[in-house]
């Protein structure tokens, strides 16, 4: 049963040091959905023996019949959670925004729309599988929106049963595994985040099986045989990981693999963590239930009175969930490792904003101010039960979202002080999303995720969203995405008469989803662009049976073809005109990555002044005085990274010749 109302989590929202933004990031098929239900049994909103199984994030039913996620989508959870052990520490609530991401690559940017409105990433990693490519990007992407990450090992039953790793070598797979995460950590860390490499005695790397509903942080362990060894949990935890021993004869721990009586010694972690774990799924696996009485009376664990009636993997996923429940390890490591909004917009505030960083806006996103002036980012848009309608979804980073409160919408081709792409309208209704659900609440202060109503009439995509006098708020950054929609198809109605019925579906799956690109070619060909074939696949699905309910006709994928300059070239291309007394000849080099990087983000354009452009080429990157003056276009849609410059000496009127 439910185990909070909605005033709960309201009240909770006014307090942004009791909230935490996170997002599930990795690879495809590493478990992130399945992992997700034990924090939504724990809040009471699916029932306890569903989990793992239900994937109540996946609220479509395609993703329900091809076990995969295909939209990112959002819910809230309250907990009660005692994070002082003293025995008079209250319980403090919290409130977690959690946002369940695709992991196939063809859907990386619903992952890039997640990152940008939380502060924390679970990156979950299949412990047979280890750290794969799409891991490695979802972790690049969440580093450079500087969000901090946490860790966890899943699949441990797939290692026990399936593989069955010897006790001693779990050590091995799961060290190689963050390893390799805390590699790509330290490769694309940002310097102003600190320290972010993740570590079992840290605490904030957790072990375990979204399936089976069962997890651990050394923390849990730490207090267990803290208690036994009359030694403090905080000390005992570095000791069991890493090349810790225990010497049962001098009854100490040593880092020598050998005993003082020269015997070999096991690992820490495999004696004391996975040794009783293997106990357990031995006992339940060979439905020896004497044993699994006896070491759950030795756990002090009560288990439920019709137990017996489980066998084998039921029987281990009772007992497993009851002696190391998932929900409780997750949630300990969310709250007391990943930032509270506050935090992290203290460090991220100059990342969003495209202003200057001294002035109100920037001011008050820094301070997550629920009193300063509204800017609320909009990463993505929700298809509603309406068809055709979308529920706007972003992160409020300064001020208050009210219901009827008239705002400025400022589409991603705005620019300050000019009125393209912007609206003043009024936001019809604030609501909260609870996964398939919608929860009405009048108002959502700074440092929450929150969905509106009515503003998809006047954004497309994305957007900032201000309070109606702040004129001179600037935008927030829009996000970069880390694949490009170059699988194209082109599509027609079967029947002709149907063509407005498909320019109007073309328009509400543009709206749907964050990377596809709609379009029409000069031939007058409808053309929809996806990053990759399940991508355009579903794109497809989704406009013939939700935005325009027609048969349609879909043509050959076309997939652009894209080449870049490695090295200048060692020969000059000749182009002669069709008297074949004028010669040209270009040569191609390519750019130095620093001004490549300057173009994508306009800081060098084709809009400039061309003698303050030249003098910024000559000073920061050596161009020669002339050639800096002559740059002929950008290219492609004349503002992309490449340029074609006139180098030619003493030649007059060559530009007015093309």
């Amino acid at each position: 049963m439910v185990n909070f109302t909605i005033d709960h989590i309201r009240a909770i929202m006014e307090n942004s040091d009791n909230v935490r933004n996170m997002s599930v990031i990795a690879h495809v098929d590493h478990g992130k959905s399945t992992l997700t239900d034990s924090l939504i049994a724990a809040a009471g909103i699916i029932a306890a023996a569903n989990a793992g199984n239900q994937r109540f994030m996946d609220s479509r039913p395609d993703e329900q019949e091809r076990c995969i996620t295909i939209k990112s989508t959002s819910i809230s959870l309250y907990f009660k959670k005692k994070i002082s052990k003293e025995a008079d520490a209250k319980e403090i609530e919290y409130l977690i925004n959690l946002i369940d991401s695709p992991g196939h690559v063809d859907f990386s940017s619903e992952v890039t729309a997640a990152l940008r409105v939380t502060d924390g990433a679970l990156v979950v990693i299949d412990c047979v599988e280890g750290v794969c490519v799409q891991t490695e990007t979802v972790l690049r992407q969440a580093l450079a929106e500087r969000i901090r990450p946490v860790l966890m090992i899943n699949k441990l039953d797939r290692a026990i049963l399936e593989l069955q790793l010897d006790v001693s070598e779990t050590y091995n797979t799961f060290s190689k595994a963050i390893e390799s995460a805390n590699v790509i950590i330290a490769t694309y860390q940002d310097q102003a985040m600190g320290d972010m490499q993740v570590s079992p005695d840290k605490g904030t790397v957790a072990f375990g099986s979204g399936l089976h509903c069962w997890g651990f942080t050394l923390t849990r362990f730490a207090e267990m045989y803290g208690a036994k060894f009359g030694t403090e949990p905080a000390k005992l935890m570095p000791r069991l990981w890493g090349d810790n021993y225990y010497d049962g004869a001098s009854k100490k721990f040593v880092k020598n693999p050998q005993g003082s009586d020269g015997s070999p010694l096991k690992r820490t972690f495999a004696q004391f963590i996975m040794e009783p774990i293997y106990q357990v799924f031995k006992s339940c696996m060979n439905d020896q239930y004497d044993a699994v009485e006896k070491i759950m009376k030795n756990m002090n664990i009560k288990l439920p009175n019709d137990w017996k009636t489980n066998s084998q993997k039921k029987l281990m996923k009772l007992v497993m969930s009851n002696f190391l429940p998932a929900s409780e390890a997750l949630l300990e490591m969310i709250v007391i490792h990943l930032p509270s909004p506050k935090k992290a917009q203290s460090y991220r505030y100059s990342l969003l904003y495209n202003g200057p960083l001294d002035d109100k806006y920037a001011t008050s996103i820094k301070d997550c101010n629920v009193n300063g002036p509204l800017v609320m980012y909009v990463s993505k848009m929700v298809p509603t039960n309406d068809k055709g309608r979308f529920y706007a979804f972003g992160r409020v980073f300064s001020g208050k979202v009210k219901t009827g409160h008239k705002a400025r919408m400022m589409g991603p081709n705005y620019t300050p002080g000019k009125k393209d792409d912007l609206f003043i309208k009024p936001v019809q209704r604030t609501v909260l999303m609870m996964g398939r659900y919608t929860e009405a609440v009048d108002d959502v202060p700074a440092g929450n995720v929150v969905g509106l109503v009515g503003v998809d009439q006047y954004l497309v995509k994305t957007g900032t969203i201000t309070d109606e006098e702040e004129k001179d708020c600037c935008p927030l950054r829009d996000m970069k995405y880390s694949v490009s929609p170059v699988v194209r198809v082109a599509v027609e109605p079967k029947n002709p008469a149907d063509l407005p019925k498909l320019v109007e579906g073309l328009k509400r799956l543009s709206k749907s989803d964050p990377l596809v690109l709609v379009y029409t070619e000069e031939s007058g060909e409808h053309i929809v662009a996806g990053a990759g074939e399940l991508h355009l696949e579903i794109c497809l699905k989704d406009l013939q049976d939700d935005f325009t309910g027609v048969p349609l006709k879909v043509g050959n994928p076309v997939v652009s073809y894209r080449e870049t300059v490695t090295e200048k070239s060692s020969v000059d291309v000749l182009s002669k005109s069709p008297n074949k007394h004028n010669r040209l000849f270009m040569k191609a080099e390519p750019l130095p990555e620093e001004l490549v990087k300057d173009i994508e983000d306009k800081v060098v354009s084709p809009k400039d002044d061309p003698k303050v452009r030249g003098k910024k080429l000559c000073d920061d990157y050596g161009w020669d005085q002339n050639d800096a003056k002559k740059i002929w276009c950008f290219g492609p849609e004349a503002e992309g990274a490449n340029l074609v410059v006139d180098v030619s000496k003493g030649v007059q009127y060559l530009k007015n010749q093309g």
